[in-house]
């Protein structure tokens, strides 16, 4: 498995974002976008050499082109357009930052019919670097193992509904794993994983009421490696612009 590398950027302030929905047909065409704006007020640099795990259980791996490399830092006050992506079936939807791009590939499905609802969006930044996966589909399958689970941030995606009628959460959390280490997780989970851990790692796998769906960011697909060199280390990853921008993301999700 070839390693990416994440370099992370400076602290941004992100407000005042609509969020509009679009759905198309044509995978391709579906990243054309229904545009607002949003905010950015570029703060000091935190810097480090993280590298983070965060790798969806049940989904396919990403194809050798994709890299995980950051957007260049900007030190001016800015505004950032936002844009919308539809999945083709019209389900699921999702807002991201203008020069990120959306790409579609098909995803794992149980049978032949199932292929005609299944897809995985692939978000990259302006440098072609991923960022981020997200699922929808029929398809689903995972592990969990024991694990002590420290939330570091959690908030409501109040735009995804479970099958059993609870809100989904977004949050980012470090799993120290018995026999030790430490692993990242950064995606949108059933909320009970974010609000009770329960001392599993558990899966971020959602069941929608007519979908299977996963959305989580790409920070690196090389496990067992580290994901930062300290649960302090992704904290300070917290302050950054970048995160700023994945965690608006992963909140403006929503299922019709």
């Amino acid at each position: 498995m070839k390693t990416r590398t994440t370099r992370l950027l400076a602290a941004t302030t992100l407000t005042g974002i609509l969020l509009a929905a679009a759905a198309c047909a044509d995978p391709q065409a579906a990243t054309q976008a229904a545009t607002t704006v949003a905010t950015v007020e570029t703060l000091p640099t935190a810097t480090s050499t993280a590298t983070v795990t965060a790798r969806a259980t049940g989904t396919p791996e990403p194809s050798a082109a994709e890299t995980t490399t950051a957007a260049p830092d900007s030190g001016t006050r800015q505004t950032a357009p936002m844009e919308t992506y539809a999945f083709p079936d019209g389900h699921i939807s999702f807002d991201y930052f203008a020069g990120w791009t959306v790409t579609v590939e098909p995803g794992p499905v149980n049978n032949a019919d199932e292929q005609k609802i299944s897809f995985a969006a692939i978000i990259k930044d302006e440098s072609g670097a991923v960022l981020a996966r997200v699922y929808s589909g029929k398809y689903g399958d995972g592990a969990a193992g024991p694990a002590t689970r420290t939330v570091l941030d959690h908030s409501p995606v109040s735009g995804i509904t479970t099958k059993s009628g609870e809100t989904a959460q977004f949050g980012f959390a470090v799993d120290e794993i018995v026999g030790g280490g430490y692993s990242y997780i950064m995606d949108v989970r059933n909320p009970h994983e974010f609000l009770a851990p329960d001392g599993s790692s558990g899966s971020n796998q959602i069941e929608l009421p007519d979908r299977i769906m996963n959305a989580y960011v790409v920070l690196t697909d090389t496990p067992p490696t580290p994901a930062f060199p300290s649960p302090a280390a992704a904290k300070t990853w917290m302050e950054t612009g970048r995160y700023a921008q994945l965690k608006t993301m992963l909140l403006s999700l929503r299922y019709a």
